[in-house]
């Protein structure tokens, strides 16, 4: 990948590139979040037009977690792990990425940035739905691409220690 075409990935992230209509109907969207059937026409209308782009998965992602319609944002943060993969040239299998296939060890580096973070994402959620063995194995895999911990993954690893502490009493 080149650094231009990286850049424009990167900048996919915050919105670059958005259509004009697809901007609209985000926007449109957030003005009605207290309606959640207008608010969700727009995401869906969003996403026929850009199903895709980062912005509009982002944008879907946030509706349903705080609506706290936590499948439908695992769903979203499933596209997302999977958009983010491809787009770090990385395996589509989380578990099979290793520290080194991409660019993990800087802040800076916004689609490595975007794979993390999504990651995190989903081990939340898998976390909160009940899986919480492979919500901590997304953790674990965090904390191995991530030494640093630059995304704050041990605090999921920290919540999840508390909580089989707890399950000892």
């Amino acid at each position: 990948m080149t650094v231009e075409s990286e850049r424009r990935l990167a900048d996919a992230l915050l919105g670059a590139d958005l259509p004009a209509e697809v901007a609209l109907h985000l926007r449109q969207a957030g003005l009605a979040y207290a309606e959640d059937a207008v608010a969700e026409r727009h995401l869906s209308d969003a996403a026929a037009l850009a199903p895709d782009h980062a912005a509009v998965l982002i944008a879907r992602y946030r509706f349903y977690f705080y609506k706290g319609r936590l499948r439908d944002a695992l769903e979203i943060a499933r596209i997302c792990l999977w958009k983010a993969a491809r787009e770090n040239g990385l395996r589509q299998d989380w578990r099979q990425v290793r520290r080194g296939d991409g660019n993990f060890s800087t802040y800076d580096a916004r689609l490595a940035r975007f794979y993390l973070f999504t990651l995190k994402a989903y081990a939340y959620l898998k976390m909160r739905l009940g899986d919480v063995e492979e919500g901590r194995e997304a953790v674990l895999k965090l904390l191995e691409l991530d030494p640093s911990d630059k995304i704050g993954a041990k605090v999921l690893l920290n919540v999840l220690e508390a909580v089989a502490d707890s399950d000892d009493y």
